[in-house]
């Protein structure tokens, strides 16, 4: 049978998502424990890469297992076994050629700032105390929705095919100390979300025009933007698949 469980994670202390031959990342961490239950070799494959140091409240992955312990027997075991930083959250049994990564449909980021110096968002937001127009920000986000070539919020050196992306939503909510910045796409490049949010404060900052961010755009060139900001403040939130997979 097949599986997709949704898990969160912290990823302060993991290089990211994915095993990796001489770092520790979350998929490790989970199909270690995974075995250990089962007494098996267990191969788990998720939605898509975080960098290190970037956070999932929703990342999703696929895993096939047999026996006599249900999905959620086996849910509840591994929460008590995986560190503390690290939580399955659901699970549902999915149609056997389901695939977490390729048939996801769209993705949701946020980025959380926080705009005054906060001792309980260390790891968790980017502290950023300059004043900014957000609504500017606003108007240059709904900038990234007329196109979708974005190798200028891509890295550099990258192995895709495309660097073509349709996104669904862009747009900044500000709260009292805290700004939050929310985009959806159907896919998503490499450092592209920490390029447009770290182009968008140039922009809020006035060091910028929205004209000015809709031309990076169009230069399709990674040096024409602003600096990537820090990987703490970025949390996968969500991913989506067609109903029909589940069962």
């Amino acid at each position: 049978m097949r599986y997709f469980f949704i898990i969160a994670y912290k990823g302060t202390n993991y290089h990211g998502w994915q095993k990796q031959p001489n770092a520790l990342g979350v998929q490790q961490s989970v199909e270690e424990v995974f075995s250990t239950i089962l007494n098996q070799p267990i191969n788990i494959l998720g939605s898509g890469r975080t960098d290190r140091g970037v956070h999932a409240t929703a990342q999703v992955f696929h895993v096939d297992f047999n026996g006599d312990l249900a999905a959620e027997q086996i849910l509840f075991k591994a929460n008590k076994m995986l560190p503390h930083d690290v939580a399955l959250k659901h699970v549902r049994s999915v149609k056997e050629e389901a695939h977490a990564r390729f048939d996801a449909i769209n993705r949701a980021y946020q980025y959380h700032i926080t705009t005054e110096k906060n001792p309980f968002a260390i790891d968790q937001a980017y502290i950023f105390t300059q004043k900014l127009d957000v609504d500017k920000m606003n108007l240059a986000a709904e900038k990234l929705l007329n196109y979708q070539d974005f190798e200028s919020f891509s890295r550099v050196k990258t192995d895709v095919y495309t660097f073509n992306c349709d996104i669904l939503e862009a747009f900044w909510k500000q709260g009292q100390d805290s700004l939050v910045f929310h985009i959806k796409a159907n896919r998503f490049l490499r450092g592209m979300v920490r390029a447009i949010v770290g182009t968008l404060l140039e922009v809020g900052q006035n060091r910028i025009s929205v004209e000015e961010f809709e031309n990076i755009i169009k230069a399709k060139d990674r040096k024409s933007a602003g600096r990537a900001v820090p990987p703490e403040g970025l949390f996968l939130t969500e991913v989506n698949y067609p109903q029909d997979i589940y069962i």
